[in-house]
């Protein structure tokens, strides 16, 4: 028998304590996919370790994703204007030297 040890399933059911979902507030057999009734009002409920329980009220999907991914509201780190290009020709910007015409071969 392969059991995992006690202490280590105690580990993975307690990593998912206060985890959050919203359930449409829609006649039916328990929770549907969120995409099928987006304006639907969402009941919030949160993981306590054996049940979900009731934690809060979302009136459409749009509310409920604030509240389930805050992190997703907050604004973004700025995004760091480039240098602008100094005055000079540096190494990459030198002329290019005029190249030789060779018009053929000349056989001595």
């Amino acid at each position: 028998m392969n059991d995992e040890p006690l202490k280590d399933w105690a580990e993975r059911r307690d990593a998912r304590i206060g985890r959050l979902r919203a359930v449409p507030v829609a006649p039916g057999d328990g929770p549907r996919a969120s995409h099928l009734n987006p304006d639907a009002p969402r009941a919030i409920e949160r993981w306590n370790g054996h049940a979900w329980e009731p934690y809060g009220f979302a009136a459409c999907l749009a509310d409920a994703k604030a509240v389930l991914y805050p992190e997703a509201n907050e604004p973004s780190p700025p995004v760091p204007v480039p240098k602008q290009l100094g005055v000079g020709t540096g190494k990459h910007r030198k002329p290019q030297a005029p190249r030789k015409e060779s018009g053929g071969r000349t056989q001595g």
